[in-house]
């Protein structure tokens, strides 16, 4: 398990993290599904972790000049429930690439927002794992992992083949992966993280 990094905000402006994204490599058509999923539960770890719910992604999103892409809440359903994974047809649409962009780094700001509570998180689970303890022995760990799971069950089609140990190992993956999102240069990681693992997929 990785040692729990010491981060400093990245003082990079929200123009300038667009025109970092707008350098890095694009998506092509077959990796577009795995990516809107990925960037979902990227999301879904966070606000599971955190607490947050749209109000605090649209404030994110006016914050960072990104409200003509992302300028109410029945857009930003609309934007998640692009998630091949998830229960429903009716708000499902197209995302494109710069939307992904958009949910990349609204992620990315509220994860630094919420560095020192997922940092807390992250030590825990190396302190567990260093006694030999389950995860939800921690009771912040055991709440998340509560929460990741019964918000996906929830949301996400039903398939049998997803158990709780399944989705406990997907919860403090994507837990871990939230540490170096919130760092600076967070929005370049996530991105090449999403090509990367879209491509392998």
């Amino acid at each position: 398990m990785l040692k729990v990094m010491h981060l400093t905000a990245n003082s990079a402006t929200p123009n300038s993290q667009w025109e970092d994204l707008i350098k890095l490599p694009a998506p092509n058509t077959v990796q577009w599904d795995n990516i809107k999923t990925q960037l979902d539960l990227v999301l879904l770890a966070l606000e599971t972790l955190t607490g947050i719910g749209s109000e605090a992604m649209l404030s994110a999103a006016t914050n960072l000049n990104l409200e003509s892409r992302v300028p109410d809440r029945v857009a930003l359903w609309r934007l998640r429930q692009s998630n091949p994974l998830r229960k429903g047809q009716g708000g499902r649409k197209k995302l494109d690439v710069e939307e992904a962009r958009s949910l990349v780094l609204i992620t990315c700001y509220l994860a630094k927002q919420h560095q020192e509570l997922i940092r807390r998180a992250v030590g825990l689970l190396e302190q567990m794992a260093e006694n030999n303890q389950e995860p939800h022995q921690a009771a912040l760990l055991g709440d998340y992992i509560d929460a990741f799971c019964n918000i996906y069950q929830e949301r996400m089609e039903e398939d049998e083949q997803i158990s709780t140990d399944l989705l406990t190992r997907l919860a403090l993956k994507l837990l871990v992966d939230l540490l170096f999102y919130s760092a600076p240069g967070g929005h370049r990681r996530l991105w090449l993280a999403l090509i990367d693992r879209s491509a392998k997929f």
